[in-house]
Parts: structure tokens; sequence; C-alpha cells
């Protein structure tokens, strides 16, 4: 009999995919202005870079998320964590739907150990059932089933709501945590 893994759903944008950063490149580079992270604190993206319409604009041009840097050691800890959990890939893709092909070629390029099986585009996060959950937005924590873990983000970074994680190696330490206690 095979025994069932807990199950993990990961975000993409803000948690694997260094949105952050890719903003702050393709606001130099269309815009010619250098704007620090450290001016993004407390600030939803929409409203963080001084053109307001500028991430909109990113989001929604051709290249965008196929582009976006890989976050720091999110590609070896989930190799890890695949060991001991049931990996899935979730993002709400369907908001920008011309980024389902970018956001696929994305993970099949820096994430081509996750089945096809184990990614999910979707509009509404609240139907995903797994028992931990890491995003970078309350939108889809606030909803999710199982434990929900905070990806930090200077977007979310003014609000305690939900267990809040730093990077990927406090993302391991937290869950190889969660399996101790559930031995």
């Amino acid at each position: 009999m095979k025994i069932k893994k807990p199950s993990i759903a990961i975000d993409m944008d803000g948690v694997i995919a260094d949105t952050e950063s890719h903003f702050i490149t393709w606001y130099y580079k269309d815009y010619g202005v250098l704007v620090n992270r450290a001016e993004l604190f407390g600030k939803p993206e929409s409203e963080a870079f001084p053109n307001k319409e500028a991430v909109l604009k990113f989001v929604h041009s051709p290249g965008f998320f196929r582009t976006l840097p890989v976050m720091a050691g999110a590609v070896e800890v989930i190799q890890e964590l695949m060991k001991d959990f049931e990996i899935y890939i979730v993002s709400a893709a369907m908001e920008f739907p011309q980024s389902l092909s970018e956001k696929k070629e994305w993970l099949q390029e820096h994430f081509p150990f996750i089945s096809w099986k184990n990614i999910v585009f979707c509009g509404d996060k609240s139907i995903i059932d797994t028992d931990y959950m890491i995003d970078d937005h309350f939108k889809n924590l606030d909803f999710c089933k199982g434990k929900a873990i905070l990806f930090h983000a200077a977007h979310n970074a003014t609000t305690d709501r939900h267990q809040r994680v730093h990077s990927w190696e406090e993302v391991k330490s937290l869950l190889q945590k969660e399996l101790a206690a559930l031995n």
C-alpha cells in the first residue's frame, strides 16, 4: 500500500519566479529609471512604480513571464521537498491568459522534474485542497484549506497575516519541522 505524501501548492510569481527584480529591470529598460527594491516596500505592485500603468503593461507584454528569473534556492529546495511531499505548482494564470504558454515553457526549462500532472493553471486558488500552500498574496492564502505559508515580498511586507518565510531555505526548514511533527 502506497503511503500518501503531504501535499504542497506552490505559487509561481513572487515565489519561484522573482517578479520584483523583473519589474525593476523592465521598468529601467522602458523608462530609464532604476527603482530601488526598498521603494516597493508595503505597496501593491501596481502602485509601487512611478508610472502606475507600468506593471499592468509588463504583465501583458509578450516575453515578460517567459524571462522571469528563478527565485534563489527554489529549484534545489523543491527537488529536495519532492522526496517527502507531493508538489503542485499552482498559478492564477487565467488572470493573464497570454501568460499560459510562457509559464508552461518557463516551468519546463527551470523545473523539468515537475510533471505536467502537477501543474495547475487556474483563476481562483480557493479550489486548491492541499496540506500546505506557499504564496505571496493574501487573496490566495486567506482561503487556503491547509496551512498557509506567506512568501515574503515587498507588497506584503507590512502585515503579519499567515506564517511568513523569507527564502527557500526558510521554506525547507519549516517544512522539515512540519514533517517531523507528522512522524
